[in-house]
């Protein structure tokens, strides 16, 4: 009765304000804890599923504190639940629940602007900021194993690819031609990516070299298919609107992936990100230069 009895002050006592914020913090709070619940159940590997119900459980300790204060049952945001999910299922669970965790905002502001009123707020707060992110250190996702792998493959794809396509823009001048020039082009050198890398690995003793090999040549396959297609929709002669697709194409498929490493690795987003694309596009710029020279050189028209 006692503890009842303090609970039901700590309700009484708190500001509109500052239950308000409780309120969508413990909602927030119930609606993560499911969230590492149900990605919990989709993971294979022991040591990663315990993890994430651990924090799963933390998530509800939380969320049970902040009931003392709101003297309510919270509902969990369905949506952002179906969300997460879903992005964990397709692009993996470390990238989905760091991106979770980091579209929280300060949170320490949060709860220091409630301190006054509720004293647990700065315990929480510091669990927010150590526990759980040493959790989600641990976490061991194979794909992310090969990052390497497939920055290998997406960089030189990127880089060989798009210089390949623009030279041959001008010099052929016909989005079928240059089309097939660069599928003959990317296959070929798809699988003479994925074997150096199968090589290479193996050589330095990874156990994993055909994974590596193959993580490589999939992103590479893939990065081709992307830049390839503008050729392959355009009209004959809109081979000049295609180039500009492609690159188009470039610069988002390296926006995306530079996003993606480095919310999985925490890693530094807008460097990356200008490393590869002022190299992509300055070696597509050459690229097209040289088609330009060359086609005036040997005076072949096509």
């Amino acid at each position: 009765m006692r503890e009842k009895g303090r609970h039901m002050e700590n309700q009484t006592r708190l500001g509109a304000a500052t239950k308000r914020t409780i309120i969508a913090m413990q909602v927030n709070e119930v609606t993560e804890s499911i969230i590492y619940a149900k990605v919990a159940k989709r993971v294979a590997d022991p040591h990663n599923k315990d993890i994430l119900l651990k924090i799963s459980a933390e998530e509800k300790r939380h969320a049970d504190i902040w009931k003392r204060y709101t003297g309510m049952e919270a509902q969990p945001k369905r949506f952002k639940i179906l969300w997460f999910t879903l992005l964990a299922a397709i692009f993996g669970f470390t990238f989905a629940l760091k991106l979770m965790e980091r579209g929280e905002g300060d949170a320490n502001e949060i709860y220091e602007s409630i301190a006054s009123e509720v004293p647990e707020a700065k315990k929480i707060a510091q669990d927010e900021d150590r526990h759980e992110q040493e959790l989600l250190a641990l976490l061991d996702e194979e794909r992310l194993q090969y990052v390497g792998s497939m920055v290998l493959g997406l960089s030189d794809a990127l880089v060989e690819l798009s210089g390949t396509l623009a030279g041959l823009t001008f010099a052929m001048q016909n989005t079928r031609l240059i089309a097939l020039s660069g599928l003959i082009t990317g296959i070929s050198a798809t699988l003479s990516m994925a074997s150096s890398e199968y090589l290479s690995s193996r050589s330095e003793g990874n156990t994993n070299a055909l994974k590596s090999g193959l993580y490589t040549g999939v992103v590479y396959l893939a990065t081709v298919g992307f830049l390839v297609l503008p050729y392959l929709l355009m009209p004959n002669d809109s081979f000049m609107w295609a180039l500009a697709i492609m690159l188009g194409t470039v610069v988002l498929i390296i926006l995306g992936f530079t996003y993606y490493i480095s919310v999985a690795k925490d890693l530094p987003f807008l460097k990356r990100f200008g490393e590869m694309a002022g190299i992509s596009l300055t070696v597509a710029a050459i690229s097209f230069v040289i088609g330009i020279i060359v086609k005036a050189t040997l005076g072949i028209e096509i």
